[in-house]
């Protein structure tokens, strides 16, 4: 695995494109995963976030950039659905995925953890494995850093219960982020415009993910759409 900041060295600065289509959408194929992250790749991106192994597995036969890998399963009961057991880490891991992003908000694990009861058996397990802070507030990105994250993404800011209405992206906690934490921060969530990306950088962000911008062809069409209505 990557036990240096070659990985992170490779997106610092760069922009890192997330290929996702969940099965009820209609780009929902690895096949088109692949072509979308070529197409990412053509375009400039420096990394890849995707979610499943077979996406993931298809991806890297189109590109070699850094990936950012995740699983995204639902469980009953719980409200955590981004890589959110050691099963799913332990599949990332099989696959060779260069950052294994999770969600490390304080919400209660579809197996009754909390990320701190977690976390540090994923790090006693893969000591060499980068780990990415999927948080939802300030407060628990300090935790995640506590726990030995190597960085911290602010992915799940305006998706929990706690921070539901947040004006995406949350440039505010961002900034806070930067100028208190030394890890790198990642901006990800609502980044809608390449005015909001430079935004990002300008703050001092270590890289960016954008989503739905670029890959989300039926979600750029709705906004297209709610424009002349």
């Amino acid at each position: 695995m990557n036990t240096d900041n070659n990985v992170l060295n490779k997106i610092k600065g760069k922009l890192v494109v997330s290929c996702q289509a969940l099965p009820e959408e209609p780009l929902h194929s690895p096949f088109i995963m692949g072509r979308m992250a070529y197409a990412a790749y053509l375009g400039g991106a420096s990394g890849i976030r995707a979610n499943s192994v077979e996406d993931i597995k298809e991806i890297k036969t189109t590109v070699d950039l850094p990936i950012i890998g995740i699983i995204k399963s639902v469980y009953d009961g719980s409200d955590v659905f981004i890589t959110p057991t050691m099963k799913e880490v332990d599949e990332l891991y099989r696959e060779g995925v260069d950052i294994i992003a999770m969600d490390a908000t304080d919400r209660v694990r579809p197996d009754g953890t909390t990320i701190s009861e977690l976390f540090p058996r994923l790090r006693e397990a893969y000591p060499d494995q980068i780990f990415m802070a999927d948080c939802s507030t300030y407060e628990e990105a300090l935790k995640a850093v506590e726990l030995g994250f190597d960085c911290i993404g602010t992915t799940l800011s305006g998706y929990t219960e706690a921070t539901r209405g947040k004006i995406l992206p949350d440039f505010e906690m961002v900034e806070k982020l930067v100028n208190t934490i030394s890890k790198p921060i990642i901006a990800e969530g609502g980044v809608s415009t390449p005015e909001e990306l430079k935004k990002m950088f300008d703050l001092g962000v270590y890289s960016s993910v954008v989503g739905s911008a670029i890959t989300r062809p039926m979600e750029i069409t709705q906004r297209f759409m709610k424009a002349i209505q």
